[in-house]
C-alpha cells in the first residue's frame, strides 16, 4: 500500500468524468488499498479514485466505523433533504452547508465484481452522495448552499 496525492480544486483533472471499471484485477485492488492508507493519512471519510489521479468509478466511505468500497456506484433512489457541513480532502480551507439527500440508495460493486445494493441514511447518504460527485466532476462547493464560518473560541 502507499499513500497517493490527492488532487486539489485548482487542477482541472479533479472535474473529469471518470470511466466505468471492466477489470476488477490486482491494480484495482492496489488502488482501493492506496485510497484507503490516502483517506487516513489525510482523516477524511470518503475519497474517490479521481482524487488520487485515477479516472475509474471508484469511491470509499468510512463512516461509524463501517468501510464502503463502491465500484461503479450508480444512485437508485434519493429521499428527502438534509443541509449539513461539508468538506473536502480535494478543497482546501472551505466548509459549508450542502443540501443531500436524507437518504440514498446506490448500486454498486464491490472489489471482486459482486454487485450489491446499499441504502444510507444521515450522514452516510451525505458521504455516499459527495464522493459520487466526484466521479461525475462534480464537487461540494457546486452546490454550497453558505460557507461555514467556525465560531472562534472564548469569544462570547
Amino acid at each position: 500500500m502507499a499513500i497517493r496525492n490527492i488532487v486539489y480544486s485548482d487542477n482541472e483533472f479533479i472535474r473529469k468524468q471518470s470511466k466505468k471499471v471492466v477489470n476488477f484485477n490486482e491494480s484495482l485492488w492496489e488502488l482501493l488499498d492506496d485510497m484507503k492508507e490516502t483517506m487516513h493519512k489525510a482523516n477524511g471519510c470518503g475519497l474517490a479514485a479521481v482524487q488520487v489521479g485515477v479516472l475509474k468509478q471508484a469511491i470509499i466511505v468510512e463512516v461509524n466505523n463501517l468501510f464502503l468500497e463502491l465500484i461503479n456506484p450508480e444512485i437508485l433512489e434519493e429521499i428527502g433533504e438534509q443541509c449539513e457541513v461539508e468538506g473536502c480532502l480535494s478543497v482546501k480551507n472551505v466548509s459549508g452547508y450542502v443540501k443531500r439527500p436524507k437518504q440514498l440508495t446506490v448500486k454498486a460493486c464491490d472489489r471482486y465484481g459482486n454487485e450489491f445494493v446499499i441504502t444510507g441514511t444521515g450522514y452516510l447518504a451525505c458521504a455516499l452522495s459527495h464522493e459520487i460527485d466526484h466521479t461525475k466532476g462534480i464537487l461540494f462547493i457546486d452546490k454550497m448552499e453558505r460557507e461555514y464560518k467556525p465560531k472562534k473560541k472564548g469569544n462570547n
